[in-house]
């Protein structure tokens, strides 16, 4: 599903922030990513999304080579991949219910074909109550949650997902932990990046471990 090819990435003339890294993550697998603070866990998760572009090596998503794609085929790849960002991203402009259902409906699909599925998602992650609520008087763990009921409800090929629960209390991080491995099991490939070491000791997932720009599969 993910295949790194003696990739590098450094931001303008600085250091590299990635050096050299090769690992290959097959189709269906659960992976956990970690490392200090520091170490280049959002920016690997941004290179498998396409939003940033490798100095040196290559990238394969799903067997294609990202670089060789054009922007539509980066937009087409990109729908096929669930991301939750550490910032959410939320559109201000559109309910809890509407940001949730945006993936399902630039898919093509009408509401009435996906209006209880949002509804109950949103209930399962405990937003039924914020369902008309818009991001601004959302809390941090509530835009959290919004943001990776956005990622799944259009059960994608792969899930990324960046300290998914950051802004959580423990019960909502076991629920969240127990929904990504609903999706693994259905076919997505997961990988999620955290500092919560507790959340990946009750999982037997293999971790990717940054460290000094290097990556190693434990």
């Amino acid at each position: 599903m993910i295949r790194f090819d003696n990739v590098a990435l450094r931001y303008g003339s600085g250091p590299d922030v990635l050096r050299h890294i090769t690992f290959h993550i097959h189709r269906g697998s659960f992976h956990f990513l970690t490392g200090p603070s520091g170490a280049g866990k959002t920016s690997l998760l941004k290179l498998i999304f396409m939003s940033l572009h490798p100095s040196d090596g290559q990238i394969y998503i799903a067997g294609q080579d990202v670089e060789a794609l054009d922007s539509a085929g980066r937009a087409s790849l990109r729908r096929r991949i669930g991301i939750v960002f550490q910032d959410f991203r939320l559109l201000d402009h559109l309910t809890t219910w509407e940001n949730v259902a945006l993936p399902l409906r630039v898919m093509g699909m009408r509401p009435n074909e996906y209006r209880e599925d949002v509804t109950d998602l949103l209930r399962w992650v405990d937003l039924g109550h914020r369902i008309n609520a818009y991001p601004e008087v959302l809390s941090g763990g509530e835009k959290q949650r919004a943001a990776i009921a956005r990622a799944v409800i259009g059960k994608p090929e792969l899930l990324l997902a960046d300290e998914p629960t950051g802004n959580v209390d423990p019960e909502m991080g076991d629920r969240l932990l127990r929904l990504f491995v609903e999706l693994n099991r259905f076919g997505t490939s997961v990988v999620i990046a955290t500092h919560d070491y507790g959340l990946m000791e009750k999982l037997a997932a293999p971790r990717l471990v940054l460290q000094n720009g290097h990556v190693e599969i434990h």
